[in-house]
């Protein structure tokens, strides 16, 4: 069945995080990342999420905490690469396009493949981005969506 309405509130962005975390930690790939190196506790971490997304695409909530911080201690925990990047985009893509459809839905599309680009890009430097894009650099891959965002700006 497709999606035929779009994310309206906070209640629709709790299901979507809900259903993308649940992919997330479960993926092979990006999952240890929550799972093991994080030791992530999705009921706290949720209504953190809930008001960064909801922040990002409703303008509605306050979110005044570093969204880089976390990523920045998994990376030196464990490199994040540009694999992990698109993997969690795919499946922020997947997630979203499984629920909803509409402005808001590709807006949050969009932003979960800038945010992507810019952690990488912080965390990784430059050329990680340039070689995700072009599938040099650390062999991983970053949708062509987010490649024609980062070639627009």
């Amino acid at each position: 069945m497709r999606a035929t309405r779009d994310i309206r509130d906070r209640a629709d962005l709790d299901v979507l995080l809900r259903h993308f975390y649940t992919a997330a930690f479960a993926d092979p790939l990006i999952g240890p990342f929550f799972t093991e190196v994080a030791g992530t506790d999705l009921e706290a971490h949720l209504p953190h999420i809930t008001d960064f997304w909801e922040r990002a695409l409703l303008r509605s909530a306050p979110y005044r905490r570093d969204a880089f911080a976390p990523h920045g201690a998994l990376h030196s925990a464990r490199p994040l690469t540009a694999a992990h990047f698109g993997r969690w985009t795919q499946l922020w893509r997947a997630s979203v396009d499984g629920l909803y459809a509409g402005p808001l839905a590709d807006r949050a599309k969009a932003q979960g493949e800038r945010i992507a680009l810019a952690l990488l890009r912080r965390l990784a430097g430059p050329d990680a981005v340039a070689g995700a894009a072009t599938g040099g650099g650390s062999g991983g891959f970053i949708p062509l969506a987010a490649f024609e965002l980062r070639t627009a700006s």
